[in-house]
């Protein structure tokens, strides 16, 4: 094997991967970093990756294609995994493995590498983007092969070999960092009992310590997409970038769960997802005032498959752009206004308008302006109940004999 394009964050677990794959298969190692909003330093990331034995250092910026075909068609599918979590850093691994792909056919690598456990999500979500995408690639996954049992055993190793890596046994958490969202995990998270130390969080405060004033914000969207806050146009980047800066300062956008790994076992994980907590909150609920019963209904459960296949590694299958198809149809009514109140770690929305609402004031009123006819409805309830009405005829003389 001669050359190994490797996912690189500059944390801990691909900091070791390169020494190790280097000792492993004398290959030349090159590491790959996408900008998706974690505010690295793309020059101390490269001096760090060469430090540590790389050979070649790729630093991309996909934060605009993130937004575009990833992030933005996520919201529009309401992908909330089991109902909370926004996938943020679901939605980054097909991008990363694609650009990934992109390089090592550039460089003529042999082989790609990623630092994800045999535990997690992410191997699904790399590998089977991989194998879609180039199958001639060889795939190598170190930390489901090495011999370290813990990240204790890690960061002993990495001081051993002069690796320098910014997590300490002290604060031992995985931190994932993208601008949809930030996954936290390990340390104290992994009891599901105690509650999460104020250190993991990162761009949220609490609370207790969020300003005592609420803060209003007007978004609008237009066929699904936010495009403005406060009546000033934005483009992706920086919408979200100023929720997140907003939301964060008002504690809104904490997200503890447990949920079900995609391999079997159940996880406790913690996000913080300021704008992509508030952008689904008022994308929902402009749905509500612009979508017919029946739609809205069935789309949720298109949304609920939606998120399972991304949360799946599915990213590329035909079967989630088909459902993409179907949920961009239903987004050309979504086009409003939604006032939101941030206060004390909570977003509520407080009002939407459209212009294609179906909301009529005159049939939903209790005054004097109600135009609802009120006598159609016996005749309604008779024939929409005349099946459990014919039930309850059978069911009595049933009982009878």
């Amino acid at each position: 094997m001669k050359k190994i394009v490797v996912a690189y964050s500059g944390g801990l677990d691909t900091s070791v991967i390169i020494k190790w794959l280097q000792t492993k298969y004398d290959a030349e190692i090159i590491a790959f970093t996408a900008d998706i909003g974690q505010k690295e330093n793309p020059s101390a990331l490269e001096k760090k990756a060469i430090q540590t034995g790389a050979k070649k250092f790729y630093f991309m910026d996909l934060k605009e294609e993130f937004i575009n075909e990833y992030i933005f068609p996520a919201l529009k599918g309401s992908a909330l995994y089991e109902g909370k979590y926004p996938l943020a850093t679901s939605l980054s691994r097909p991008l990363i493995a694609k650009n990934m792909v992109e390089v090592a056919k550039k460089e003529n690598a042999d082989a790609v590498a990623h630092g994800c456990t045999g535990k997690g999500n992410d191997q699904v979500r790399f590998e089977l983007a991989f194998k879609n995408l180039a199958p001639e690639l060889k795939i190598i996954a170190p930390v489901r092969e090495w011999e370290f049992k813990s990240r204790e055993q890690e960061i002993e190793y990495a001081k051993k070999h002069g690796i320098p890596v910014d997590v300490t046994k002290k604060k031992p958490y995985s931190i994932d960092w993208n601008l949809w969202g930030i996954s936290i995990e390990c340390g104290p998270l992994e009891d599901p009992w105690q509650q999460p130390p104020e250190d993991a969080y990162q761009i949220t405060q609490s609370a207790e310590k969020a300003p005592a004033t609420p803060e209003y914000l007007e978004i609008e969207f237009y066929q699904g997409i936010p495009v403005k806050i406060n009546g000033k146009t934005m483009k992706g980047l920086e919408l979200i970038s100023l929720l997140n800066k907003i939301g964060g300062k008002h504690g809104v956008g904490r997200i503890d769960m447990v949920e079900n790994r995609l391999v079997g076992i159940k996880s406790r994980e913690i996000y913080e997802a300021p704008a992509a907590v508030i952008l689904h909150s008022a994308h929902s609920e402009l749905e509500k005032l612009v979508l017919e019963r029946e739609l809205m209904h069935f789309k949720t459960i298109i949304s609920q498959k939606f998120s399972e296949l991304i949360y799946y590694g599915y990213w590329f299958s035909d079967f989630r752009k088909c459902l993409e198809a179907f949920i961009n149809e239903t987004q050309k009514y979504v086009t409003g206004t939604v006032r939101v109140k941030l206060f004390k770690g909570q977003c509520v929305v407080v009002g939407r308008k459209s212009p294609y609402s179906l909301y009529e004031e005159k049939l939903s009123t209790y005054t004097e302006k109600d135009i609802f006819d009120h006598r159609a409805s016996k005749g309604f309830i008779d024939l929409y109940g005349l099946p459990l009405i014919l039930e309850g005829q059978r069911n009595r003389k049933f009982r009878k004999q």
